[in-house]
């Protein structure tokens, strides 16, 4: 299947034939959907000016990722990965098409605001039930494209791709704002969702490992939730990840940022967006190299220490440039948490348990982005975005120490071992 792969190998992942177009996949979907999100955002805040608006954006998608998020989980474990994904895909492009429908010139000009709010509000609402699906089925299917023994180095280019979509769809979303307006930037996203698509269907129909095929719902999720908190590893990084996310979410107001305190346009809010993804791209693109498996537990702790500082610094800073360069190292520092973080994840969950897992994180995690798109619209509401932001940092600095205090299995956390296990199966 593949040549015999050299010790130190950054490329190792790469290798397997079925892995590549999974990158094409995750990084297809990270930009559609990031894109998609950074327009929805500026076009709410320029409909209403109410910071609130914004807040309420991320909490329509976040009720339904919560709520299903679980049941998810259990159906990805019971389903072939491939095939659920394409439905997945299927679904988010229907939702753009209808936010593209939304924002069609006659409509704007003939219909209220509050419909086109309304409107964008349900479908947001409706691509939260579809999010529940794509997270877990993502993380289970990568399982199933390379070997145990290429987990660490796959987690490392996953977790890169990703971060180029996080740095490319923000970017393009505020450049194509400006080029060609937020109606035909929707219509965009639709093609590149399309391209995941075609990708995703070079991967073959993938095995179901799950023993327990037609267990019962409840059970299946009891288990799930069971795993999760008796593995101390995975409990403490995605709940110091799940508070740092909630309350230092600074990225969310980046809106109000540019327009009203930063002066800098569409343009400056694209670049504004981007710097934290840009950051973690850097940070994932050596981990390659240079892998974190020593003392992961304290470099977690470290990293997201200094996501704080970063954000409480860009929270005070009036400079574009000043405010780029901490969302930046905000970002180099997050993204040594996402790589350690979804290592925990992939090397401590069983092969059966990825789905519920992994929709489990997706509630600490990928739900908590959301969520603290909400919170940090509240707190901008009542305390300005400047104030919202610094608090937000600070309580993350105070979320680490805790984690460190209350967690010592995670402080002592060092994957050198599991590289030995993995490298002789």
């Amino acid at each position: 299947m593949t040549k015999s792969i050299s010790k130190n190998d950054p490329y190792q992942a790469v290798r397997y034939k079925e892995f590549k177009p999974f990158l094409l996949v995750r990084f297809a979907m990270t930009f559609a959907w990031t894109m998609q999100f950074a327009v929805v955002e500026w076009e709410v805040y320029t409909l209403t000016k109410n910071p609130l608006s914004i807040g309420i954006v991320g909490l329509m998608e976040v009720i339904p990722a919560i709520s299903m998020a679980l049941f998810a989980g259990h159906i990805v474990d019971q389903k072939e990965k491939r095939n659920l994904l394409v439905i997945c895909i299927f679904s988010f492009m229907l939702i753009s098409s209808g936010l593209f429908l939304l924002t069609w010139p006659e409509i704007v000009q003939n219909y209220s605001t509050n419909f086109i709010l309304y409107g964008i509000y349900l479908l947001v609402c409706l691509g939260g039930f579809v999010r529940a699906f794509i997270g877990p089925g993502i993380f289970s299917l990568m399982a199933l494209v390379v070997p145990r023994k290429a987990y660490i180095n796959a987690t490392s280019w996953n977790t890169m791709f990703q971060q180029m979509g996080h740095i490319l769809g923000p970017a393009f979303g505020g450049l194509f704002i400006y080029w060609m307006g937020v109606h035909w930037s929707l219509c965009l996203i639709i093609g590149i969702a399309f391209l995941g698509l075609i990708a995703l269907l070079q991967i073959k129909r993938k095995p179901i490992l799950n023993p327990k095929i037609g267990e019962p719902v409840f059970k299946s999720l009891k288990n799930g939730v069971r795993f999760v908190y008796k593995t101390k590893e995975i409990l403490g990084a995605l709940t110091l990840d799940m508070i740092a996310v909630l309350v230092g979410g600074a990225i969310t107001l980046a809106p109000i940022f540019a327009q009203d305190i930063l002066n800098v346009g569409s343009e400056g809010y694209g670049l504004l967006r981007s710097a934290p993804a840009v950051g973690a791209f850097i940070t994932i693109l050596l981990s390659t190299y240079f892998p974190l498996s020593r003392k992961a537990g304290i470099k977690l702790l470290g990293s997201i220490f200094a996501f704080g500082v970063a954000i409480i610094i860009f929270g005070l800073s009036k400079w574009f440039w000043l405010s780029m360069l901490a969302l930046f190292f905000s970002g180099m520092a997050d993204g040594i948490s996402m790589v350690i973080r979804q290592t925990i994840l992939q090397l401590k969950t069983p092969d059966e348990m990825r789905g519920r897992v992994a929709s489990v994180n997706s509630i600490f995690t990928g739900s908590s982005n959301e969520l603290g798109s909400f919170e940090s619209g509240v707190m901008a509401k009542f305390l300005g975005a400047s104030l919202a932001v610094v608090v937000g940092g600070s309580l993350t600095l105070i979320t680490v120490i805790a984690t460190a205090i209350g967690f010592p299995k995670l402080r002592k956390l060092d994957f050198e071992k599991e590289i030995k296990e993995a490298k002789t199966h």
